[in-house]
């Protein structure tokens, strides 16, 4: 797919990714993220949920064309847009918990500074391996986020394909006090902001 832009800009919809992204955060999104090479464990990405998120949205021919057409451009109509941090590539194997209530990956504990909570890593449990060119996501906020854990029975079961990814999120640029730049392994930006 053809981008209009490298950078874009998405609203985060909602407080599944707190204390490190919060509803109504402006965030920047760089767009060449549609293959792995530029993706890593921890990143945040937005990604088109249609067929995996939205497992039963079927816009026809000339509905699919114009999101897709309106997503590269960032006009209304695009699909729906979600997101959410990487914690498992492809072909990994992602399980929860061990005993100290942290996720594996591939049989090693895995370290998440930014969760939300002092709680398990997830109440939900599950044991997956993440099939080729999809990835696992999960949100920061964990007992309030529909992530890859909520889709385990749909198509694709939870996991999210490389070429519905938007891109991955580099910033928050609104609001001011909260404007940082993000990286893989970030814990949340102002956490102690108002």
């Amino acid at each position: 797919m053809v981008r209009a832009t490298l950078l874009g800009v998405f609203a985060v919809p909602s407080g599944s990714m707190e204390p490190t992204l919060r509803p109504g955060d402006r965030v920047l999104v760089w767009r060449p993220a549609d293959d792995l090479a530029s993706i890593a464990r921890g990143d945040l990405v937005v990604f088109d949920g249609t067929g995996s998120f939205d497992p039963w949205v079927d816009r026809g021919p000339l509905g699919s064309a114009w999101a897709g057409l309106a997503g590269s451009l960032g006009l209304p109509g695009g699909p729906p847009g979600y997101v959410k941090r990487v914690v498992g590539l492809p072909g990994e194997r992602v399980a929860c918990c061990d005993g100290q209530g942290r996720l594996v990956v591939d049989g090693e504990p895995l370290q998440e500074p930014y969760l939300a909570g002092g709680g398990p890593a997830s109440r939900t449990a599950f044991d997956v391996v993440v099939p080729p060119g999809r990835l696992w996501v999960l949100g920061d906020a964990r007992d309030a986020s529909a992530d890859s854990r909520a889709h385990l029975g749909d198509p694709g079961g939870g996991t999210v394909p490389v070429e519905r990814l938007v891109g991955r999120v580099v910033a928050v640029a609104w609001p001011l006090h909260r404007a940082t730049l993000l990286d893989a392994q970030d814990s949340a930006p102002g956490r102690n902001a108002p």
